[in-house]
Formats: C-alpha cells, sequence, structure tokens
C-alpha cells in the first residue's frame, strides 16, 4: 500500500450505461435496463466495499436502503472482520435531504452525510439523530478531506461510488476514483438530456482521463467491464 492510499480509501465506481453511454432516462428516473446477472454483480462489488457512496438525489430517485440482501454475501463480510453491512455514505452540496428517504428506516449500518452549511438548520436537527454530519463551510464537499475522514475517522479502505454522474465526475475530476466497473447493456435511449456517465453530453473533463482495461466478460448480451484509472504524471 502507497503513502496515498493511507490517507484515503481505495475508490471504485460501478455503473450500469446504455450502448450509447446513458445512465439514467432524459427525467433522471430510474431506468431499470440491466439484468439480474448485473444487480447480482453490483451487490458482489458492494460486498467487498467498506462503505457506499452516493448523491443524496440518486438515493431519493432510486429508492435505496443501500444494503446487502445476500446473507451470504454479509456472512463473509464477517469471517474477513468487516460490519456485515458497509458504511453508507450521502453526498449532498446543497444540504437538500427529505429525512423521510427510505434509507433511514433502515438501521443495518451507520448513514454518514458529508454536505455543506447550507443544509437548512431544520434539516440538520431532524438528521442528528439519524447519522454522522460532516458540514463543510465552502460552496461545495472538499471531496480528499471526505475521504480521509472516512479513512482516518470510520476504517474505510475501500469505498464503492454508485452514483449519479455528478459525483463520479467531481471525484474523476480530482484523480480520485481508482478503478471504474461499467456493464454496457443492449439498449440505445438518445437525447441530448439523457445523462451520460460524467454528466450531460457535451460538458468537458478538465483533462481526459486514461483507463486500463484489466478484465472483459460477455454474458447474456451484456458486456462487463472492469479498468483501472492510470497514475496521472504530474503537472
Amino acid at each position: 500500500m502507497n503513502a496515498k492510499s493511507k490517507k484515503r480509501p481505495f475508490v471504485t465506481a460501478n455503473f450500469a450505461l446504455t450502448w450509447d453511454g446513458r445512465i439514467s432516462t432524459r427525467r433522471g428516473t430510474p431506468a431499470d435496463f440491466s439484468s439480474k446477472t448485473d444487480k447480482r454483480r453490483l451487490v458482489e462489488i458492494r460486498a467487498r466495499c467498506d462503505a457506499v457512496l452516493v448523491s443524496a438525489k440518486t438515493a431519493a430517485a432510486d429508492n435505496m436502503s443501500m444494503g446487502l440482501p445476500d446473507a451470504a454475501l454479509r456472512a463473509a463480510r464477517s469471517a474477513r472482520g468487516q460490519r456485515a453491512y458497509p458504511l453508507r455514505v450521502l453526498l449532498t452540496n446543497s444540504g437538500r435531504i427529505d429525512p423521510a428517504l427510505r434509507l433511514f428506516t433502515k438501521t443495518f449500518s451507520p448513514v454518514v452525510i458529508f454536505s455543506t452549511t447550507r443544509m437548512p438548520a431544520r434539516t440538520r436537527t431532524a438528521l442528528t439523530a439519524q447519522a454522522d454530519l460532516w458540514l463543510h463551510e465552502s460552496a461545495s464537499v472538499n471531496l480528499p478531506a471526505m475521504l480521509a475522514i472516512l479513512r482516518a475517522d470510520y476504517g474505510v479502505r475501500r469505498l464503492v461510488c454508485e452514483g449519479g454522474a455528478q459525483i463520479f465526475r467531481a471525484l474523476l475530476a480530482a484523480g480520485l476514483i481508482d478503478e471504474l466497473h461499467v456493464t454496457l447493456c443492449p439498449r440505445v435511449f438518445g437525447g441530448e438530456k439523457a445523462p451520460t456517465l460524467t454528466g450531460l453530453p457535451g460538458a468537458f473533463l478538465p483533462a481526459s482521463i486514461p483507463l486500463t482495461l484489466k478484465k472483459m466478460e460477455v454474458i447474456g448480451g451484456e458486456c462487463f467491464l472492469r479498468y483501472r484509472v492510470a497514475a496521472r504524471l504530474p503537472h
């Protein structure tokens, strides 16, 4: 383990894509276009991680509990010395979170929320008993600081980002993504407003990100890919 990895978790990301690169519909509604095999792969990737990261918007749109339904996977985690369920991490710059979200009704693992001081006071009060709150005094959450806190305060060594596109884009642009899992599904959405992996089409990253293919499988019409993000050269 290098010095950098000791300061933050190893960060992987997992997304299902249409063949034209969309992760959702133009309305941002849940797009259940991947197979049972892909959904099984999602929980297997989640089971290997100490924490799951999603945006508050994604958690609400997909009605997520961020759990681990397979008892065998939970038993394997316990045997490895991990919690039965991964830590659940929410990220929102605006602080707009509904305290009645489904994930707050499930108590199988702690919830940690990273936001800013823009979070309304009423929301802070409602969430204090349901989650650990880390509020940054800035317009957006300091992502390196967030990962450092997860590593130092919660013992997170491996984290999976499951969406949405804005979080993935921000982590990628900051050099904080180490690995990417992609399932290419035999569907085409089209349209300018259906989000891609890094947001709406046409929004460039500050620089292109090189990837190295580590594994590829074709199962039932879907293509399962695993990439490592290549180390960047210093400027």
